[in-house]
């Protein structure tokens, strides 16, 4: 395979070629299919597998402090009030223009 300029083309490329070693027929593609299959398959290791990976991704995030979190809420919350705002108005106007027509 070509390698590219770019930061971390190599290994991209090492993956490339771990797959392409499978297609010649020397038999070293099945090894990756028993090391997946050497995991459990049901139960409560992969639940435990599974929550331990959620909670390190949840180790990664970046949390906003107090003071972000409080300026996130009031702009939801106007944005909320605004976006209310303007859907009244609309029910208002086409109630109004329903009345005319229908004249009741």
């Amino acid at each position: 395979m070509a390698k590219g300029n770019r930061p971390g083309a190599g290994a991209a490329d090492e993956f490339d070629d771990a797959a392409d070693s499978g297609r010649d027929g020397s038999g070293s593609g099945d090894a990756a299919v028993i090391e997946r299959r050497g995991g459990p398959r049901f139960g409560f290791g992969r639940i435990g597998r599974f929550v331990r990976e959620v909670v390190a991704e949840l180790r990664k995030v970046i949390w906003p402090t107090r003071k972000e979190l409080l300026t996130y809420a009031v702009v939801v919350v106007f944005f909320i009030a605004v976006m209310m705002t303007i859907i009244a108005g609309f029910d208002y106007a086409f109630a109004s223009a329903v009345q005319w027509v229908f004249g009741h």
